[in-house]
C-alpha cells in the first residue's frame, strides 16, 4: 500500500515515535485498563497534540488534514488514538468562539502540555443522541453558573485538566428549536474534582477510559462562557464535522493495519501445501475491504479540501466517517477470518483491534444517524425519527 499520501513528514515522524509503542505496550495497557500515559507524553513532547493550535498560542498551526494525518498513522502502526484524539476537536470549539483572553488563558498551556483538554461533556444518560433532550442545567447567579445533572460516555475526564461541557441556561423553548437555550462552559475540572464534581468509570469491551459525571451544584465561573449564552448547539454542531473527519482518519488506519495483518499473514501462513491467501475466499475478502479503505480515503481528502478551502463538508465529512467505519470493520472482519482460532489469541494483537474497531459504528455518531442525515439533508426525504 505505498501511494502518496499527504503530510509524509508528520507521517513519518508518528511512525517514529510509535514505534517505540509496540503491540505489546498496548496489550498491556488493554489487559490493566490503564490510560496510555507514556505514550500520550510522548505525543504531547513532540507537539503533535498541539498541531492544530494556531502559532500565536504555542501550536503548529497546521491544518485539519495534518491533525487527521497524525491519528491515522497512529492507528496505522497498532497504536489507539482515543486516548487523545479529543484535543485535536474540542480545540476548534475555543479556536473558533472563544473570546480573546479564553485563548489567551488556556491554548499556550494546552500547547505546551501544561494542560490537557481531553474531555467532552455532552452526552446523558436519558437523551442519548437527542441533544434537544438533555436534563442538565447551568444558572447563573451573579459571577458564576451553578451546574446540576449527569453525563455519561464523557471519555478521558479521569485525565483531563479541562472539560468542554454543554448544558441547558435557559428552559426549552415552547417555540422555536428544541436546542435553543443550551450553552457551552469551559469547566477547569481541577478546582472542583472530588467536590462538586463525582467522576465514576464505565468499564467498557475495549480500553476507552470512558466515565459517567455527577454535577452538585458545581460552580462555572461566568467568564468560561464560550460564545453567546443560549447558542451552544451551534457551537457543538461546528465542529462536528472536524470531528467526523477526524475520526474517519483513525478507521482508515485502522483498515491499513488489518489488510496488511491479514495480508502479511495470509501469504505466510500455508495449509494444503500452499499460502492460504492463494486461495479466492481468502483472498477477495481482503481485497474488498482495500477497495472499501480506498474509496473511505478519497472522501475523507475530499472532505478535508472543501474544510480547508472555508466550505461547509456536512455530507462529505458524513460521508468520510460511515464509509471509514465500514471500511474498517470489514477488513477487521477478513483479518481474523485469515487468521481463524489464532485471530483470537491475544498474542497476535488482533482480537485488540478488533474490539476497537466495532465502536466506530455506534460513536462518534452511530451509522444510521448519518444515514438519517443523508436521507433528509442530502436527498430531501422525509424526516426519519
Amino acid at each position: 500500500m505505498d501511494y502518496p499520501l499527504g503530510h509524509p513528514e508528520i507521517r513519518a515522524g508518528i511512525k517514529r515515535l510509535c514505534a517505540d509503542f509496540a503491540s505489546r505496550y498496548w496489550q498491556e495497557c488493554d489487559a490493566d485498563d490503564a490510560y496510555p500515559s507514556a505514550f500520550v507524553e510522548a505525543l504531547t513532547e513532540a507537539g503533535y497534540l498541539a498541531a492544530l493550535i494556531p502559532e500565536a498560542y504555542g501550536g503548529m498551526g497546521l491544518p485539519l488534514s495534518a491533525g487527521a494525518a497524525i491519528l491515522e498513522e497512529i492507528h496505522r502502526s497498532g497504536g489507539n488514538a482515543a486516548a487523545c484524539h479529543a484535543q485535536m476537536y474540542t480545540m476548534g470549539t475555543i479556536l473558533r468562539h472563544g473570546s480573546e483572553a479564553q485563548k489567551q488563558k488556556y491554548l499556550p498551556d494546552i500547547a505546551a502540555g501544561k494542560l490537557r483538554l481531553q474531555a467532552f461533556g455532552v452526552t446523558e444518560p436519558s437523551s442519548g443522541t437527542d441533544t434537544s433532550a438533555l436534563r442538565t442545567t447551568a444558572k447563573q447567579e451573579g459571577d458564576r453558573f451553578i451546574v446540576n445533572g449527569q453525563k455519561i460516555w464523557t471519555s478521558r475526564a479521569e485525565y483531563s485538566d479541562l472539560m468542554v461541557l454543554l448544558a441547558r441556561t435557559r428552559p426549552v423553548p415552547t417555540g422555536g428549536r428544541k436546542t435553543d437555550g443550551l450553552s457551552v462552559l469551559l469547566v477547569d475540572m481541577r478546582e472542583v474534582r472530588g467536590d462538586t464534581l463525582t467522576i465514576t468509570s464505565v468499564p467498557t469491551m475495549m480500553n476507552h477510559a470512558t466515565t459517567q459525571l455527577f454535577f452538585d451544584d458545581m460552580p462555572v465561573p461566568a467568564e468560561n462562557l464560550i460564545g453567546e449564552e443560549g447558542k451552544g448547539f451551534k457551537y457543538i454542531l461546528s465542529g462536528m464535522n472536524a470531528e467526523r473527519m477526524l475520526i474517519a482518519a483513525e478507521c482508515i488506519g485502522d483498515a491499513k493495519w488489518f489488510i496488511e495483518k491479514a495480508r502479511d499473514y495470509g501469504c505466510d501462513r500455508e495449509v494444503f501445501g500452499r499460502p492460504i491467501a492463494q486461495n479466492q475466499g481468502v483472498q477477495f475478502p481482503i481485497a474488498s475491504a482495500y477497495s472499501k479503505m480506498r474509496g473511505a480515503e478519497l472522501m475523507l481528502d475530499k472532505a478535508l479540501q472543501l474544510y480547508e478551502e472555508g466550505g461547509n463538508p456536512g455530507e462529505e465529512a458524513n460521508l468520510a466517517k460511515l464509509q471509514a467505519a465500514d471500511a474498517s470493520w470489514a477488513a477487521a472482519e477478513a483479518c481474523i477470518q485469515t487468521y481463524g482460532g489464532f485471530g483470537f489469541a491475544r498474542e497476535y494483537d488482533v482480537e485488540r483491534k478488533y474490539r476497537e474497531a466495532r465502536l466506530y459504528q455506534v460513536a462518534p455518531i452511530s451509522t444510521n444517524l448519518i444515514l438519517s442525515y443523508i436521507g433528509e439533508h442530502v436527498l430531501k426525504m422525509p424526516r426519519s425519527y
